[in-house]
């Protein structure tokens, strides 16, 4: 997929750049896939705001997605790549030899009438998911379970990925953009290929109003508030507020939050690398 710079015919197209969308094929949705959302504009059942900076946004269908292949030996053909407003990649609909249609995520470079197929003893080919017990070293990977029969957990955004770079025993180690270096069980499953839409990254919306369209309403800086309202509020003049924390008083910019002690720590050989 390509990126498209707008004519500045308007102040918000000025600096907009948005996907050319050559890749999607079907403008609806499948009925039998499709459930309807319910916002909560950030209020809970008794109508208080419990999340701030949420509201509005364009009326959203959501898409039943397939996270867990699980529909072994059963081959399936791609009949459609769709876009879906609720994530950043494309889906794909495929439709099994017995009839049945689902939702996937849709690899990068999946065409329309490709066929693709889950399980054990298959090729290692786009689309096709298998045990990471079956997949090659080296093999670029999407969809990722962590734990068996789990669904998918991992590299589901837009472009992301993991390379399976060896095996210990009954785990595989794979190799995350990030630099972070993950053990996960080879009974787990994963899809080949990387996630389509890769840059989505290089998008600009180009105006506030877009960022409403998406139910995000504007964010205030905590600096601008009041001491009562804000650990980095008040001062005289434009004061830096101090060390930049959040509005309970957790520190920000670098502060780990993760527990020293957590269960999965042991499943990761190398923390990601900071920037």
């Amino acid at each position: 997929m390509a990126i498209r710079k707008l004519n500045p015919v308007t102040p918000g197209q000025r600096f907009r750049t948005i996907g050319t969308f050559e890749e999607i094929t079907k403008s609806k949705p499948e009925k039998s896939l499709v459930v309807a959302i319910k916002k909560s504009g950030g209020r809970n059942n008794t109508g208080k705001m419990t999340m701030r900076y949420i509201g509005g946004g364009h009326k959203r269908s959501y898409r039943i997605i397939d996270f867990m292949r699980d529909k072994d030996g059963v081959p399936a053909t791609v009949k459609s790549i769709e876009y879906d407003p609720n994530r950043t990649a494309r889906i794909a609909l495929i439709v099994y030899t017995d009839g049945e249609k689902r939702y996937i995520i849709a690899p990068a470079g999946i065409k329309v009438g490709q066929t693709i197929i889950s399980g054990a003893n298959i090729a290692p080919e786009i689309g096709n998911t298998l045990f990471l017990s079956d997949i090659p070293l080296g093999t670029i990977v999407h969809n990722i379970e962590l734990r068996p029969g789990q669904g998918a957990k991992m590299a589901r955004s837009a472009g992301s990925f993991a390379q399976l770079s060896s095996r210990e025993g009954k785990h595989a180690v794979l190799r995350t953009p990030s630099g972070e270096i993950r053990k996960v069980l080879v009974t787990c499953k994963a899809t080949i290929g990387t996630v389509s839409n890769a840059d989505h990254g290089l998008e600009k919306s180009g105006k506030a109003g877009r960022t409403r369209w998406l139910g995000r309403r504007p964010r205030n800086r905590g600096v601008a508030m009041n001491p009562v309202d804000h650990p980095m509020g008040g001062g005289e003049g434009r004061a830096s507020g101090g060390h930049p924390r959040s509005r309970k008083g957790l520190l920000a910019k670098g502060y780990k939050t993760r527990k020293p002690k957590k269960e999965s720590n042991k499943y990761i050989v190398e923390r990601r690398k900071n920037k």
